[in-house]
C-alpha cells in the first residue's frame, strides 16, 4: 500500500496530505486540473499550494471527467484518495451542470473505469461533507425525541426567523451533535453531489474486491486555503476583507455555527483511513465536535489581524445555506482513535499568522455576492 493517487491533490486538504504522505515515504502521484478559481492566475508558475508539492510528488494535470485521464492516473496505484470536487454551496445552486459533471460525473468515471478493467486498487477514501447532513440533528422536548428539521424557507427567513423548525412544534429545538446515522436531507445541489459520490463509492467499491472510507469533512481550514477563492471558506473571505480595509456583512443574525476543523487534523484523520484496516467499509465524521458562531469568526479574526472593521450582522442571507452543524464524533475515536489536537482559538492563530506572511489580494466577494443576488439566492 505505498502508492497513492489523490485526486484534487493540489488543493488545500490534498496537497497538506501529500506532503505528509511523501514524509510517511509513501510513492504520491497527484491529479488536479489547478483551477483558476482555487489557485489564481497561471497556477502553475503563481500557486501557493501547487508549489508546495511541485517536484515532490507525480503531477498528472488533468479532470476527473476525462476517461483517459484516469486510465493513467490509476496505473500502478494500491489507494485512491478521491478529493477532486468543485465546492461552494452557493456556487452549487446555479452552476448546477459543472458541479454534478465534476463531483459525480468524475466519480462515476473513477468507478467505472475500477469496475472494467484490470488494475492494483486496494482501497478508495471518498472525502464527504457535512453538507449532506442539511439542518443538523435537534432534540425536541415537546416530541421527547431527537428531531431533523426541514430546510430553511423564504418566507420565514425575510422575517428575521432563522431558526430551524419542526412540523410546527412550538418549543425551541436544543441543537444535537451530528452522527453518521443522522439523516441525510442536503440543502444544496453541493451536498446533494457529496452524497451520491459517498453512496456510489460505498456501493460499487465492495462488489468489486475494492475497500471504501467515507470522510464527513466539516469545515477545514488553515494555512494554505485559497485566499482569493470568494464561494468558499469564510475565514479566508473574511481575511480578505479585513487586510483590504473593508467591512465584514455577516448574514442572518451571526448566531448560525459551523464546526471548523484545522487541516492537520483533517490529515491525521485521513490518514489513518488510508492505513487502518478497521476503516474498511466504514463512514466517518471529522470536525472538532464543537460549534463556533459566525460572530466569534469575525472577532477572532479582527483581535488576530490587529485591524478595526466595521462589522455590519445585516439580517442578509443565502437560500441554501444550513443554520447550524456540528459533528458527533464518537465513532471515528472509537474505531480509529481519532481526536481533534487543535481548537478553534489555537487554530485561527496559526491560520492569521500564514495569511499576514501572503501578499494581499483584490476580494472577488462582491462578484460572488451579486451573482447570487441575481439568481434569486441571496436576500
Amino acid at each position: 500500500m505505498k502508492n497513492i493517487l489523490i485526486t484534487g491533490g493540489a488543493g488545500f486538504i490534498g496537497s497538506n496530505l501529500a506532503l505528509a504522505l511523501i514524509e510517511k515515504k509513501y510513492n504520491v502521484t497527484v491529479l488536479d486540473t489547478l483551477s483558476p478559481q482555487i489557485h489564481g492566475e497561471n497556477p502553475e508558475d503563481n500557486s501557493y499550494l501547487f508549489s508546495k508539492i511541485k517536484n515532490k510528488v507525480k503531477f498528472i494535470k488533468g479532470c476527473v471527467t476525462s476517461k483517459e485521464v484516469w486510465k493513467d492516473a490509476v496505473f500502478n496505484q494500491d489507494v485512491i484518495v478521491h478529493l477532486a470536487a468543485e465546492t461552494g454551496t452557493g456556487q452549487s445552486m446555479y452552476e448546477i451542470e459543472k458541479y454534478t459533471s465534476v463531483n459525480i460525473g468524475g466519480t462515476s468515471k473513477m468507478l467505472d473505469f475500477l469496475a472494467n478493467n484490470i488494475h492494483t486498487v486496494k482501497k478508495v477514501v471518498i472525502a464527504s461533507s457535512r453538507s449532506i447532513y442539511g439542518e443538523g440533528k435537534y432534540w425536541s422536548d415537546e416530541l421527547n425525541t431527537a428531531v431533523y428539521p426541514e430546510h430553511r424557507t423564504d418566507n420565514f427567513m425575510a422575517n428575521n426567523d432563522f431558526e430551524v423548525k419542526y412540523k410546527g412544534l412550538s418549543k425551541p429545538l436544543q441543537l444535537l451533535p451530528t452522527d453518521e446515522e443522522s439523516k441525510i436531507h442536503p440543502s444544496s445541489v453541493y451536498g446533494i453531489t457529496k452524497q451520491n459520490q459517498e453512496q456510489m463509492i460505498m456501493t460499487v467499491c465492495p462488489t468489486i474486491g475494492v475497500a471504501p472510507v467515507a470522510f464527513r469533512y466539516q469545515n477545514v481550514y488553515g494555512p494554505g486555503q485559497s485566499l482569493s477563492n470568494p464561494y468558499t471558506g469564510i475565514l479566508s473571505i473574511f481575511s480578505t476583507l479585513i487586510r483590504n480595509g473593508k467591512g465584514i456583512n455577516i448574514f442572518e443574525d451571526g448566531k448560525e455555527s459551523r464546526d471548523f476543523v484545522y487541516i492537520d487534523d483533517v490529515v491525521n484523520a485521513t490518514i489513518l483511513g488510508i492505513e487502518k484496516n478497521e476503516a474498511n467499509g466504514n463512514v466517518f465524521n471529522v470536525g472538532t465536535g464543537e460549534a463556533t458562531d459566525v460572530i466569534t469568526v469575525a472577532n477572532e479574526l479582527i483581535t488576530n489581524y490587529g485591524i478595526e472593521a466595521k462589522v455590519n450582522i445585516s439580517g442578509n442571507y443565502r437560500l441554501g445555506d444550513i443554520r447550524h452543524n456540528f459533528a458527533d464524533l464518537t465513532k471515528i475515536n472509537k474505531v480509529l482513535g481519532f481526536k481533534p489536537t487543535f481548537d478553534f482559538k489555537s487554530g485561527i492563530k496559526k491560520f492569521t499568522e500564514w495569511v499576514i506572511t501572503q501578499d494581499v489580494i483584490e476580494s472577488k466577494y462582491e462578484v460572488s455576492i451579486a451573482e447570487m443576488k441575481d439568481k434569486g439566492l441571496f436576500k
